[in-house]
């Protein structure tokens, strides 16, 4: 078998081979319940196949009983009694029999399709359903590694591959497999040491077709990574198309997707070429039993005797049933190897997927979990110490330590890459803490039930996202059964009724893409209004004004005051006069409390937040140089964390 190391470039590569038979699971979990319609299809799959024998079965019947009155007419399980003398009788008898094969036969087919594609259907349905809903549990740490684009490769192409092989190829299993056990056994039937001859190619083409299993296999799952990454790539620049246009990148962005679209192209005409180089061989080895069988089987007409070791007889009826049937043999067995190939894709395809649903929960779920119950609202951080990543000597946010009374407003503050958004995530428990603990009213978040938990919070972040949608829906979100008059006292509270009723449809606006036919602060307002609407026991504001103007900041911040004011509440801001009204300000630097205080209280310090406060009020040189210099080693530090 060939080497596949580029196999480590395939984002699912540890979860592909964590995978276990994925196709018998597949069938266990997802074919078991739905039995019914494939059982129907497999019946009628077989009634079909075996109508479909009979038209050159009463063909040769016709040659050597009516035209040639060779032998007796007769037909299988029925009484001779039933049968009419009179040849022109016979004759009839032959084409309604016919007759009735493709009319039933085509009943059969119809009812065989309706099975195998409700089969099809219902389970790609289940399979899409349930890969998205493990996808959407799985913890934050997952979606840092993978690109949407690879995702959505998993949901929509390998899913869609699935159910290809489900109802085309599992159809075609059965369809083909009566074909060629019907047509064998009639043949040995007929004339044993013929059919004999005629099946001599299928040794072969097994071991062919077992070769090629073992070379297309490795190719296959090449270009699943391969397509991947072009989703991937595809979908990076489509959602960053206006940075490209901006900055004047499309030929740069047109070379890399030339990049990738090429090694698709490598990987995939490297399947093809296998692909296409073993159909044609199978053809030829099947067309060796045909060519064969006419001449042995002519030889034997033509002579009126055995050719060779041969022994017995072979009418002109006998010898064409043989050519037809050995002509319909030959498809077969090279649709086996369509089959094969199907499946081989198939097979790629399900290890990406369950190996995707088999990704375990990096949030553990306390078997004991209770709700979350807020009586006064006190979150506690308590020594809370947390890093991305495992490998890195020093964690992101380290002995992080206060207290939040219910009701109260805590802001925090610090230079970029401080770990202010990191400590609002914990709170979320997008993550879990490393060391120490989170309590709420005493509830250790690691204890409570995760809805519960999301439920009493209401989050306004930084990077606003609206889906795509009516304004009505995207304020809504998660509140789904509110009225229309709690609609509009969240957004008017947001600063947003007013720009709404002047859009052209209003709350029924569509908002596009991403809320692409909004500006950042109309964004940012229906992010607000969404969270003023779901009516949250704790806010959690991460740069919740950052795209709006001082004037709209300014409304936004008196109803946000009014919102806050009997909630607790957290609160990031890079313009600090957002929130130097807090009761309590926490300075963050390297991931660690430095300062902590009233705004009053932290000036009169002359420290960090002093400095942070000196930079905004334009008071540049009277700055100390340690400052400056801290400021420019920070900024280096984040810089080689983004590269």
């Amino acid at each position: 078998m060939e080497d596949i190391a580029w196999d480590d470039d395939d984002p699912f590569e540890k979860q592909r081979a964590n995978t276990d038979d994925p196709m018998r699971r597949l069938f266990g979990v997802y074919g078991r319940p739905n039995l019914l319609p494939m059982s129907i299809g497999i019946v009628a799959s077989v009634l079909a196949r075996l109508l479909d024998l009979l038209p050159p079965i009463m063909l040769g019947l016709a040659i050597d009983a009516v035209f040639r009155d060779e032998q007796s007419f007769s037909l299988w399980l029925v009484p001779d009694a039933w049968i009419p003398a009179d040849p022109a009788m016979q004759f009839w008898l032959v084409i309604g029999i016919i007759a009735g094969a493709f009319a039933f036969g085509a009943i059969f087919h119809w009812v065989r399709n309706w099975g195998f594609n409700a089969f099809a259907q219902r389970i790609q349905h289940d399979v899409r359903t349930d890969t998205y809903d493990t996808m959407q549990r799985l913890n934050m740490d997952f979606f840092a590694d993978k690109q949407t684009g690879e995702l959505m490769s998993v949901l929509s192409n390998d899913v869609n591959r699935l159910e290809r092989f489900l109802n085309d190829g599992l159809n075609s299993v059965f369809r083909l497999g009566v074909m060629v056990l019907g047509i064998g056994g009639v043949l040995l039937y007929y004339n044993w040491q013929l059919a004999i001859i005629a099946l001599l190619p299928v040794p072969l083409i097994a071991l062919f077709t077992y070769r090629f299993i073992e070379t297309i296999q490795p190719k296959y799952a090449r270009v699943r990574s391969a397509v991947g990454t072009v989703n991937s790539r595809l979908e990076n620049n489509l959602g960053g198309i206006q940075v490209i246009k901006s900055s004047n990148t499309e030929p740069y962005e047109s070379e890399r997707v030339d990049d990738v679209s090429g090694e698709y192209l490598d990987a995939n005409w490297d399947a093809i070429e296998t692909r296409i180089k073993f159909f044609p061989a199978l053809r030829l080895l099947a067309g060796i039993g045909f060519v064969v069988t006419f001449i042995v089987g002519g030889l034997w007409v033509f002579t009126g005797s055995a050719p060779g070791p041969l022994t017995g007889e072979l009418t002109v009826g006998t010898f064409v049933v043989f050519i037809l049937f050995t002509q319909r043999f030959i498809w077969p067995m090279a649709q086996f190897g369509q089959i094969i190939n199907m499946y081989q894709r198939a097979h790629a395809s399900a290890e990406r997927i369950f190996g995707l649903m088999d990704e375990p929960d990096r949030l553990p779920v306390a078997p004991d979990a209770t709700p979350l119950e807020i009586r006064e609202g006190t979150v506690e951080y308590d020594d809370v110490t947390f890093g991305y990543d495992e490998d890195t000597a020093e964690p992101t946010v380290q002995n992080v330590d206060f207290t939040v009374d219910g009701g109260d407003t805590l802001a925090l503050v610090g230079p970029t890459g401080a770990g202010k958004s990191t400590v609002l995530k914990l709170l979320l428990r997008l993550y879990d803490v490393d060391e120490g603990a989170i309590r709420i009213d005493g509830q250790d978040l690691r204890e409570v039930t995760l809805p519960s938990l999301r439920r009493h919070i209401g989050y306004v972040g930084q990077d606003t996202f609206l889906f795509y949608g009516t304004v009505r829906e995207n304020i809504t979100y998660g509140t789904f059964d509110a009225d229309e008059s709690a609609i509009v006292e969240a957004a008017k509270a947001a600063e947003a009724h007013e720009f709404i009723a002047n859009l052209p449809d209003g709350y029924g606006t569509m908002v596009g893409e991403r809320g692409v036919k909004l500006s950042g602060g109309q964004r940012q307002r229906l992010s607000i209004a969404r969270a003023v609407l779901k009516d949250p026991s704790i806010l959690v504001l991460d740069e919740a004004t950052s795209d709006v103007d001082t004037e709209t900041e300014m409304l936004i911040q008196r109803s946000l005051d009014r919102l806050t004011a009997d909630r607790t509440t957290f609160a990031i801001a890079h313009r600090l006069s957002t929130i130097k009204d807090a009761d309590t300000i926490v300075v963050l630097e390297g991931g660690r409390i430095v300062e902590r205080g009233t705004h009053e209280e932290l000036l009169a310090n002359g420290d960090l937040y002093a400095h942070l406060w000196g930079v905004q009020a334009g008071e540049i040189d009277e700055l100390p140089e340690e400052f400056i210099e801290r400021a420019a080693e920070r900024q280096a530090r984040t810089e080689a964390d983004d590269d």
